[in-house]
């Protein structure tokens, strides 16, 4: 059927527009997906905004993350009270803020502390481990007794008596002087390289030099060790030749041994 002006009654539809796929039907579906995924871009990025303001004020803000604790480990010279006190790690103080180097440096000012490592244990712990000095000799102190010294030299404790288990080291030089002294080093590197029979035997030593160091035993028997190193074998040879039961022993020449 037409119309009065002859036209069709019937519109045609073209497949596109049929099926959803007009001339704007692109376009609306582009700016329909543009704010959806704006949408999405803004939530994201406001989520992770959060998430790191959360984690800046749990880190440095919070009491969540605090220091509570400080644990000692390692002392016996040193009470655990003195490593706290020069610590100085303030309880509350938020644990990313604890700067672990600093506060192991003020631990190390401590006269018998070596070495002292300090860490964080999260949530809410600092843990410091302290290694202590070793006593190595006894040097006769200026006022009496006896200061004990590390390998070093470094003065770690005073005994009124000699102990059993520390030789004498006889110093010409005041006990004050001795820190870094390489005569004191290297008596106390050749104990360190006894055997521990021949160590418990030991009741002096002397060094007038590095290379010259002298050990003094029980029963007047005296060892010229010479420097440190080649320890095994010095006491290979002080094995074979103590069985002569002399009084005297030279191995500081390899190779070359004198007895008397």
């Amino acid at each position: 059927m037409t119309d009065a002006g002859g036209a069709s009654g019937d519109t045609e539809v073209s497949p596109d527009e049929a099926a959803g796929g007009g001339p704007t039907s692109h376009l609306n579906a582009a700016d329909n997906g543009r704010p959806v995924h704006s949408w999405r871009v803004a939530f994201f990025a406001l989520a992770l905004a959060g998430l790191a303001g959360f984690a800046a004020w749990a880190l440095l803000g919070s009491q969540l993350l605090a220091v509570r604790s400080v644990v000692v480990s390692g002392t016996h010279l040193v009470p655990a009270s003195e490593v706290l006190a020069i610590a100085d790690v303030e309880p509350g103080t938020p644990l990313i803020r604890v700067n672990t180097g600093q506060v192991a440096a003020r631990v190390d000012t401590i006269r018998q502390v070596r070495s002292a490592q300090v860490t964080r244990s999260w949530p809410d712990r600092v843990v410091i481990v302290v290694h202590e000095r070793t006593p190595a000799l006894a040097v006769p102190a200026p006022g009496g007794g006896f200061d004990l010294v590390d390998g070093t030299g470094v003065i770690v404790l005073w005994a009124a008596a000699r102990p059993a288990d520390l030789p004498l080291y006889p110093a010409t030089a005041p006990v004050t002087l001795l820190s870094g002294d390489p005569d004191l080093g290297a008596a106390a590197a050749v104990l360190g390289e006894l055997p521990a029979r021949l160590r418990r035997s030991v009741e002096s030593v002397t060094a007038p030099s590095p290379d010259q160091v002298t050990l003094q035993l029980a029963g007047g028997i005296t060892i010229v060790w010479g420097s440190s190193g080649q320890a095994s074998a010095k006491s290979e040879e002080l094995t074979v030749l103590m069985r002569t039961r002399s009084h005297y022993y030279d191995v500081s020449a390899q190779g070359t041994v004198v007895i008397k």
